[in-house]
């Protein structure tokens, strides 16, 4: 049996598609489905069991001798969350148990760290294992310190070799792909412009304040989600890799460059306006982001990332212009 945590959210229901698709028939999921179309995530695949987080401990004693692997995706992962108690509990404090709990019955452990441990940026984007380089990251936001804060315990316990018989950590970057319809603010760009667009036949984007970006030029590394699943399915394939990994498509695009490829997979001629940056994400705003993925290439992963232009068509395409856009 395969546990994924946080299996009707975006990334883990995309997990969910692509293990069921493999023909793996025992798949449990730990989410909130709550009164919002969550389910619809999961509503293509089957699954033999749904368990609410505050049962999970419990649940996983009574499965002890079944579960091969936890995907831990589960997560507040809301980056304007201010609620950090709440999110040292989910994703610190849980985080723990669950890494014990695979520790103590020999069970593989795969879960999301993010590129918001990152901070700024001033310090690069390489994914150093050294536990110094790590303490060393200065995230911006609750989230980003509280997955920091699982990294750095991550590193400490595998070096006193109190691990699962494996483990790994992906700093997932901007993913994008169906089923993040559930996410409101934090939906990626390409579907917030691509809302716009089919409502107005425009995009707005963010004005620069930074002298070296042109307006639009603030670039991210936006990965599609189908890259993010490859690799934890690989990572799953591949029991002897163990560490924490960048998950992006290893380039920066800029704004403009999405915006554009929204524009093209749609057939529509570009408009564009522009809007300043909020005062109140001005100052911590981020001008560039690029995974470097050269630990996991190192690993032995080559399997090649969609580009934008290629990501934002299938999406388009194939999920958000159909009448069905769930996966």
């Amino acid at each position: 049996m395969i546990l994924v945590t946080g299996g009707a959210g975006f990334i883990g229901s995309n997990l969910v598609a692509a293990l069921a698709a493999r023909g793996q028939q025992q798949i449990a999921v730990c989410d909130r489905f709550e009164h919002g179309n969550k389910w619809k995530n999961l509503a293509k695949h089957s699954i033999i069991a749904t368990i609410l987080p505050e049962n999970l401990l419990d649940w996983l004693d009574e499965n002890s001798g079944s579960v091969r692997c936890i995907f831990h995706m589960g997560a507040i992962s809301a980056t304007t969350e201010t609620d950090v108690d709440a999110i040292l509990q989910t994703n610190l404090t849980l985080s723990m148990k669950l890494w014990y709990w695979c520790a103590e019955n020999d069970v593989r452990f795969i879960y999301a760290s993010s590129a918001a441990t990152y901070g700024d940026g001033a310090l690069g984007f390489d994914d150093d294992n050294d536990p110094n380089a790590l303490a060393a990251l200065r995230p911006l936001n609750p989230y980003g310190w509280s997955k920091q804060l699982f990294d750095c315990n991550a590193r400490r316990l595998a070096a006193e070799g109190a691990t699962p018989s494996q483990w790994a950590g992906l700093k997932f970057f901007n993913v994008y792909g169906p089923n993040e319809y559930h996410k409101g603010g934090m939906r990626s760009v390409v579907h917030q412009v691509f809302g716009q667009i089919q409502e107005t036949g425009r995009a707005t984007l963010f004005r620069s304040h930074h002298p070296d970006y042109d307006d639009g030029g603030q670039m991210r590394d936006f990965v599609w989600v189908g890259n993010c699943v490859n690799m934890m399915l690989w990572l799953y394939d591949n029991e002897p890799v163990s560490g924490i990994f960048n998950c992006g498509s290893g380039t920066a695009r800029s704004f403009l460059d999405l915006a554009r490829a929204v524009f093209a997979a749609l057939d529509l001629p570009e408009a564009i306006d522009w809007r300043d940056t909020p005062e109140e994400i001005r100052r911590h705003y981020q001008y560039f982001t690029q995974a470097r993925m050269d630990r996991i290439v190192q690993a032995g992963y080559t399997l090649p990332s969609k580009t934008l232009e290629s990501g934002v068509a299938s999406y388009i395409r194939d999920y958000l212009a159909t009448d069905d856009p769930y996966r």
